[in-house]
């Protein structure tokens, strides 16, 4: 492949760690378009949204180092990969694009708050980076990408092409079924809440904890415009986020209510 300046540069994270499965096929399709550099956790880090480390040090060990490809090892949460990255090891170079995951088992509803995926994408949108976090429907370790991966190609090079609006990344959710999914939508996430979160366990000494279970209940379950109505139906779901929660529509309103008080 030619390296020149114009060839792009990728930077990959995620949350289930460097060595995960979903980050080896990501890779792989990244190197399919430009030079790579990964920056993951070095152990894995689910659920930490945009949580970063700041009462002890970090540490980024260079695991592999090849032609067009670096890879590190990093001792924190997956916004600390992104951070760290744009902040040192890409060494002042930027980005043409970050995309996070393969994430293993979905991203959709209001998971986008909790995931670590998405925390990674977010701060791609800091550095103003088009981002995407790409997830799939198989929580093993040992699991196949394999019908997930020409989606993850064919948005990578769409954006790659034409980039993202600003301030605006995207949250990938693909379903796994039999002979591939059948399409891509662009969906609002779900609306809905967890119930059920934690299951009272007792320990050998009789003492009690708790074990996160839960079950997502939707607002809707048949809107069709959201993303898990489309992924039960056998279709990728692309959902446009954004780290920018103010709710402008709603500015009047709370202003009227509160600055003439």
């Amino acid at each position: 492949m030619n390296t020149t300046v114009s060839t792009p540069l990728i930077l990959i994270c995620n949350d289930d760690g460097y060595q995960a499965g979903g980050i080896k096929a990501l890779t792989a399709i990244a190197r399919e378009m430009g030079r790579v550099v990964v920056a993951a956790p070095q152990l894995p880090q689910s659920g930490m949204s945009s949580a970063i480390t700041v009462g002890s040090p970090l540490r980024a060990h260079q695991v592999q180092a090849g032609k067009g490809l670096e890879v590190y090892a990093v001792s924190g949460t997956p916004a600390d990969c992104a951070k760290l990255a744009f902040n040192e090891l890409l060494g002042g170079r930027r980005p043409h694009l970050l995309v996070s995951g393969i994430n293993h088992g979905y991203n959709a509803g209001n998971s986008a708050i909790y995931s670590g995926t998405m925390g990674a994408v977010f701060e791609g949108l800091f550095h103003d980076v088009p981002s995407i976090g790409f997830s799939f429907d198989d929580y093993t370790p040992e699991a196949d990408f394999g019908s997930c991966l020409p989606w993850v190609r064919q948005v990578m090079r769409q954006v790659l092409e034409c980039g993202l609006p600003h301030g605006v990344c995207l949250n990938v959710n693909i379903p796994r079924c039999s002979g591939g999914p059948k399409g891509l939508k662009v969906t609002t996430a779900a609306a809905g809440r967890w119930v059920s979160e934690y299951e009272r366990r007792t320990d050998p000494y009789g003492q009690p904890y708790y074990w996160m279970t839960g079950t997502f209940e939707r607002n809707d379950p048949q809107d069709d415009s959201s993303d898990l109505y489309w992924l039960d139906r056998g279709w990728v779901s692309v959902t446009p986020c954004r780290a920018d929660q103010t709710c402008r529509e709603a500015l009047q309103a709370t202003a009227s209510l509160l600055e003439q008080r």
